[in-house]
């Protein structure tokens, strides 16, 4: 089988063992960017795509007779049109579960940094603050502990159940978004949930279902000085009203890996500075560990495919 990987240099290729990626196929084309333009030249004969964040069409598909395969290098599949694949009899399979440990450590990260106002010390520090103090230490930012915290999960699968278990090693305790309004033992309904947390931690995926799940409305039913984490997708809280809710004070701060678009422009409103808001480039998923997790994954996809039985199967 010919394959062509799309969008190749998006997992930070340079440190990465792609050797059994190579032999699952006949040939197997890396590009490290490729504009939705470039696709169907590129894909021209091919019948598995690799790709993971190239924006694939119905136009694509009608235009790709050969492709029988897409292998979608991340978790999220809303770049792809699945109902165009479904009716084109392409299958599309994902990754998942790769990522977990480093996803798991940034969101600790994300909610240490803020506890501690890491952020805040940090820039007294390099302002000079510390050497100009009276004292032995700075104490102009109140730290908290996240020990007797209470933290909510939107999102408990593989990597918000990796987060649950580090925030109970913390001495925290733990509470799960009933999504499905059933009364599901142990989870509980969005409002009471957002009420009762100190810690909100997005890990569910982008849906037409969860775009803008987390809205004004919702922010305020938290308490007043909590915060949110996500590490999931951008559009799932409102990022327009989470601003209001930092600049009100309402929020005591948050930390988010992604935002709504993404690059984003340089005048985002989420890039302007904030004391309250800590944001990091999507790099959750970026442990070296974790990137070639994925490769083997693709690699499992890829064999599982070609043996009759596909896995991790989207459509």
């Amino acid at each position: 089988m010919r394959a062509v990987f799309l969008d190749f240099a998006s997992l930070g290729s340079e440190d990465l063992d792609t050797s059994e990626l190579h032999h699952c196929f006949d040939e197997l084309q890396l590009h490290d960017a490729s504009t939705p333009d470039q696709v169907i030249e590129r894909m021209a004969g091919a019948e598995v795509m690799l790709v993971n964040k190239v924006r694939i069409t119905e136009q694509h598909f009608a235009a790709l007779p050969t492709l029988k395969l897409i292998l979608v290098s991340a978790t999220g599949t809303d770049n792809v049109d699945k109902a165009a694949a479904a009716s084109h009899g392409v299958t599309v399979c994902n990754v998942t579960a790769y990522g977990t440990p480093s996803v798991a450590q940034h969101t600790m990260m994300l909610m240490l940094n803020l506890a501690t106002r890491f952020e805040r010390y940090r820039t007294d520090v390099q302002a000079g603050e510390w050497s100009r103090s009276e004292r032995f230490c700075l104490m102009g930012h109140q730290a908290i502990e996240l020990s007797g915290k209470t933290l909510g999960l939107i999102g408990a699968g593989e990597l918000g159940s990796a987060v649950a278990n580090l925030a109970r090693a913390f001495g925290m305790k733990v509470l799960i978004w009933d999504r499905t309004g059933q009364g599901e033992s142990g989870r509980i309904a969005l409002e009471p949930l957002l009420e009762q947390v100190d810690f909100l931690s997005i890990h569910c995926l982008l849906t037409p279902q969860t775009q803008g799940l987390i809205g004004a409305s919702e922010i305020a039913r938290m308490k007043p000085g909590s915060f949110i984490i996500n590490t999931a997708r951008g559009g799932i809280v409102d990022e327009a009203a989470l601003l209001d809710a930092l600049d009100s004070g309402h929020l005591g701060g948050a930390g988010f890996d992604v935002v709504s678009v993404e690059p984003p422009p340089a005048d985002h409103p989420m890039l302007q500075p904030r004391p309250n808001l800590i944001v990091t480039p999507h790099t959750a998923w970026l442990a070296r560990e974790a990137r070639q997790r994925m490769i083997g994954i693709l690699v499992e996809n890829a064999r599982a495919f070609m043996s009759g039985q596909a896995i991790r199967q989207v459509t």
